[in-house]
């Protein structure tokens, strides 16, 4: 049995909630965002309160449950405060620049790497950070991992991109052959 699914969700205020057939349609201030419901799953609202529960017991709507709980507040929080991710750039001459909504890259290949954001998605640079917003959190974070790809951390110097709190494990260099042996 779901612990996840069981915890109601309180909708707070500003961020509407409706259920439209066998979709769930969360508004807010930072956009508009809709789940298509499965059959095993019966969500209802009462006094800004949401309530998950299972229609059949069986074994797909258990595993579901605790997973629909889980995107129905990831919705609801992203449509109120919004998620971001944050990736740094380490490496002489990595540079990035903002151009619209396009993110352009300069990480040591011969052309610049161009990367357009997705819809609901919103690029800013601060020095070498790179910052990724929405109201999406997966599309956030598909759009981060995207970036990140493009030339990812190398354990030697830590070249590359990374997540702001990320940290690389380090490899040793070619080390020097001890004497006396």
């Amino acid at each position: 049995m779901s612990r996840i699914g069981k915890q109601p969700i309180v909708i707070p205020l500003g961020v509407e909630v409706r259920v439209d057939g066998d979709l769930i349609i969360v508004k807010g201030k930072k956009g508009e965002l809709a789940q298509k419901l499965v059959p095993e799953i019966k969500v209802e609202i009462k006094d800004k309160v949401i309530v998950i529960q299972e229609s059949q017991k069986t074994k797909k709507s258990s595993a579901l449950w605790g997973t629909f709980r889980a995107l129905i507040n990831n919705m609801i929080q992203g449509v109120h405060d919004g998620f971001q991710k944050k990736l740094v750039i380490e490496g002489i001459g990595y540079k990035v620049a903002l151009n619209g909504n396009k993110l352009i890259l300069s990480l040591g290949f011969s052309h610049p790497v161009e990367i357009e954001a997705p819809k609901g998605i919103e690029f800013k640079i601060e020095k070498n950070t790179i910052i990724v917003s929405g109201a999406d959190k997966q599309v956030v974070g598909q759009t981060a991992a995207n970036i990140r790809i493009q030339k990812k951390p190398e354990p030697y110097k830590g070249k590359g991109i990374r997540y702001d709190n990320e940290i690389i494990r380090r490899k040793d260099g070619k080390k020097a052959v001890s004497a006396g042996g």
